[in-house]
């Protein structure tokens, strides 16, 4: 099957999710700079939502340009991890309103645990699909942060409930996996430079 069709459906559905994350934001009703800082909640989890959606977008973009061909499991999986980085936008939406309060952030924490859970049966379906010979393979190899982070996501949904310092740890947590993320993993650009370089 063509990748060309589950790409552009992808980036469709991604630029939804950033498009209704946005419009949750309201203006403050007053023109000061207190009313905009009094909306600080809401504006850090749009920030960090917008993140890792943009985290997502670009690492979904790097797993299927490595593949040369998909099949139904592929594009199973595939929606699997847009219905978990849909949720994002509601619970954004909840952890700004309340705060970030235990319950919307634990729940935050989760939905981004089955979002990493949900990334990784992508690339294992797409190896697969590709007969575990795609540049993906060998890119990947130990994948160290895709083990970190689903541990970091439950550590950071049990916090919350240890009271204030604990819905600061796990805060903390999850920007700090944003970040490792968000710095570029130049294993898959190697492999596919060394496979064009090759004439494949």
């Amino acid at each position: 099957m063509k990748k060309s069709r589950l790409e552009a459906f992808s980036d469709g559905v991604l630029a939804i999710i950033i498009t209704i994350m946005v419009l949750e934001l309201r203006t403050p009703e007053g023109h000061e700079w207190s009313d905009l800082w009094a909306e600080w909640p809401k504006l850090l989890a749009y920030v960090i939502s917008f993140a890792y959606v943009g985290i997502y977008w670009n690492n979904h973009h790097h797993l299927l340009y490595t593949a040369k061909r998909i099949d139904g499991k592929v594009m199973w999986a595939n929606l699997h991890l847009l219905f978990w980085l849909s949720v994002l936008p509601f619970l954004t939406g909840w952890a700004g309103e309340s705060g970030f309060a235990a319950t919307p952030m634990t729940a935050y924490a989760l939905d981004l645990l089955l979002c990493a859970l949900a990334y990784s049966v992508l690339q294992r379906t797409l190896i697969r699909a590709n007969q575990g010979k795609s540049p993906l393979a060998e890119a990947m190899g130990r994948d160290a942060k895709g083990k970190i982070s689903p541990v970091a996501y439950i550590v950071a949904a049990t916090l919350p409930f240890l009271g204030a310092s604990g819905i600061v740890l796990s805060g903390v947590i999850i920007i700090a996996v944003a970040v490792m993320w968000f710095i570029p993993d130049p294993r898959i650009e190697r492999v596919m430079e060394a496979s064009e370089g090759l004439g494949e």
